[in-house]
């Protein structure tokens, strides 16, 4: 307990006589926890941009066409297929998924939405955060991601305007907004939702599709009675229906396009930082070390332990990296609440902890070969005495 004490006296006696030089790393080390935590943040928010519907739908298995690998938008499944597929044992409910692009013009600036079609009550309709459904058949309603109408103004009883290619034409259709969901955006857009036979009259089609009335849904969202059956009704599935694929909801969303790549990039990005900050924090330490060698040998000289000086050096690097991270954890907070709601931009709790925790271990990591040289020094040739 001496030998703690001692060292932390020591430590911090040090830092204080030297606040500027410390300080100096500390705010590298704030800049290395700033850049650490936005990519971290950036990546969480491109993530859920990309994935956030599919992640967030009350389902358990994604009914595709055949072929298709498992991405949405290369599926285009039959409309009886969602017959057989709520007919299959174990299936306690499923319903059909239609997606599309399209822009809401009736703003300032054209605002780029997906434009999706679900049937209430059923997989694959979010639940309401305020207002009511749109009703069935052609009604021209909408219910509306809350990113829409944090990014317009857009309010339930509004009417938008959308704007759609059909064949080689521009058409305008008016919606009325009539409810509001939460988290849902896809393929990094913000999302509105509208009936089936509305999504197909007003989706962006080519002159073929222009002749077919048909809705034809992209995919299928199941859900099952016993989720622990996943594997037994996926086998169910593929054996009583036919010319489909079906894969649970992580393998749908790595297969979205692009996903595990931008994943990847900012993956490796995040780990290079994190390389950058122990050789930038190692060396300065070293350095420190090198400067106080003389030092060292006298505290060895009277008779301090190897323990002392490697404590003391312990201590000092983990106060210097945690007021670092503190403050960059700080400065990363109060940049995020000035970024446009258009930047995707999201702290996830368990992995800014996760960051957090990481850039704390850098300190002692890169300190390690400080550490060691320390503990090591002789005193008497640090005096230049031996």
């Amino acid at each position: 307990m001496k030998t703690i004490v001692l060292a932390f006296y020591l430590a911090i006696k040090e830092v204080l006589r030297n606040k500027g030089r410390f300080l100096l790393v500390s705010l590298v080390i704030a800049l290395i926890t700033l850049l650490v935590l936005f990519i971290a943040a950036l990546g969480e928010g491109l993530a859920n941009g990309n994935r956030q519907y599919v992640a967030n739908l009350d389902a358990d298995l994604i009914v595709f066409l055949e072929k298709s690998d498992f991405q949405i938008t290369a599926s285009r499944l039959d409309p009886n297929t969602i017959r057989s597929v709520r007919r299959v044992d174990g299936v306690a409910d499923a319903g059909p998924i239609y997606t599309s692009s399209t822009e809401i013009v009736s703003l300032d600036e054209p605002l780029k939405v997906s434009m999706l079609a679900a049937e209430p009550g059923h997989p694959g309709m979010p639940p309401l955060i305020e207002g009511r459904n749109f009703r069935g058949g052609e009604a021209r309603e909408a219910v509306i991601d809350r990113n829409v109408a944090l990014r317009s103004g857009i309010q339930i009883g509004d009417e938008i305007i959308i704007r759609s290619t059909q064949g080689v034409d521009d058409e305008f259709f008016t919606l009325e907004v009539v409810g509001l969901v939460d988290g849902q955006s896809y393929f990094f857009q913000p999302t509105i939702f509208v009936p089936a036979s509305t999504w197909e009259k007003i989706r962006p089609q080519s002159e073929a599709d222009l002749a077919s009335n048909t809705a034809y849904p992209n995919i299928i969202a199941v859900k099952l009675t016993d989720p622990a059956q996943i594997d037994i009704v996926r086998q169910r599935l593929l054996e009583g229906v036919s010319r489909i694929e079906v894969a649970d909801i992580p393998t749908t969303i790595n297969n979205i396009p692009g996903y595990s790549a931008q994943q990847g990039t900012v993956q490796t990005q995040g780990f290079f930082t994190l390389l950058i900050g122990v050789m930038v924090i190692g060396g300065f330490f070293q350095i420190q070390i090198l400067q106080k060698v003389p030092q060292i040998g006298v505290l060895k000289a009277i008779g301090s332990s190897n323990g002392v000086v490697g404590w003391s050096a312990v201590i000092q690097i983990v106060v210097v990296t945690a007021f670092g991270v503190a403050v960059g954890g700080g400065l990363t907070f109060l940049f995020s609440l000035f970024l446009p709601a258009a930047i995707p931009f999201v702290f996830n709790g368990v992995r800014s902890i996760a960051a957090v925790i990481l850039l704390l271990s850098i300190g002692p990591l890169g300190g390690l070969v400080s550490i060691l040289y320390a503990v090591r020094i002789e005193p008497l040739k640090a005096l230049r005495l031996g």
